[in-house]
């Protein structure tokens, strides 16, 4: 294998990685994966360093040399699906040693897959949320009010998304928005209790995924990026409260 061919399978090795780390893997699974699918192409050492943020991969052979690629990666979420499509894939390249191309349409046939329809994501939301206003001792009316927001919050997050990438200000405007509409469908009769429709629209935001993934990378020995996530973990569950505090301080 020459450089450029090397090059060509380290690229995909780090999109694999890149999308990986988007879809939720913790970045034990990103490092190993990577190093796997590298040394099926003849790579005598790999290096990978992985934060939540980051991938750096070196690889070293007699026929290529040393090469070295970086990849920014921005954006996370928790899809299970994509996880174990990626993961397939892994074990196949590793197994088989597929083609560069036929990667590639592999990675785009994974890329390009349907996702939930948006009005099954509005029904979801609706029912966690009015679900969880009951559970915490909310009436009917209650219910009703919290599903509803739950469902609006999901079209006001995913505006909100198109404008700005950025999870704490997405949070901060969502919980606002939401803590502004629960008191407000109180003070118009539609719901019975503030702090029971705000409760069922605070479980759709709160990131407690998130929370528990940092706790088990440190202790898997990824301290950085359990600290790391740990950190963004308690600072969008603060900007929640101030955007949910912020609204009842207006009425």
């Amino acid at each position: 294998m020459n450089r450029e061919e090397a090059e060509k399978y380290l690229h995909c090795a780090m999109v694999i990685g890149e999308l990986l780390l988007k879809s939720g893997a913790e970045v034990g699974r990103v490092e190993d994966t990577i190093c796997r699918i590298c040394k099926a192409y003849d790579a005598e050492r790999v290096d990978v360093f992985s934060i939540t943020s980051s991938i750096v991969t070196t690889i070293q052979g007699k026929e290529f040399g040393i090469c070295t690629q970086t990849c920014r990666v921005s954006g996370r979420s928790n899809d299970l699906d994509r996880l174990d499509q990626l993961n397939q894939l892994s074990r196949n390249i590793c197994e088989n040693k597929m083609d560069y191309t036929e990667i590639q349409k592999e990675l785009e046939i994974i890329q390009s897959r349907m996702q939930y329809p948006f009005i099954f994501q509005l029904l979801f939301y609706a029912l966690i949320s009015g679900a969880f206003s009951v559970f915490f001792g909310g009436d009917w009316k209650d219910m009703a009010a919290s599903a509803i927001l739950g469902a609006g919050l999901k079209t006001l997050e995913l505006l909100v998304k198109q404008i700005s990438v950025n999870s704490l200000i997405t949070a901060l405007i969502c919980s606002g928005v939401g803590g502004f509409l629960s008191n407000l469908a109180v003070w118009s009769g539609i719901g019975s209790h503030a702090d029971l429709i705000s409760i069922g629209n605070i479980m759709l935001l709160i990131p407690g995924i998130a929370l528990t993934n940092s706790i088990r990378d440190m202790f898997c020995g990824d301290t950085i990026t359990g600290l790391i996530r740990f950190m963004e973990s308690v600072l969008l569950a603060l900007v929640i409260a101030l955007g949910f505090t912020f609204a009842n301080f207006m009425f």
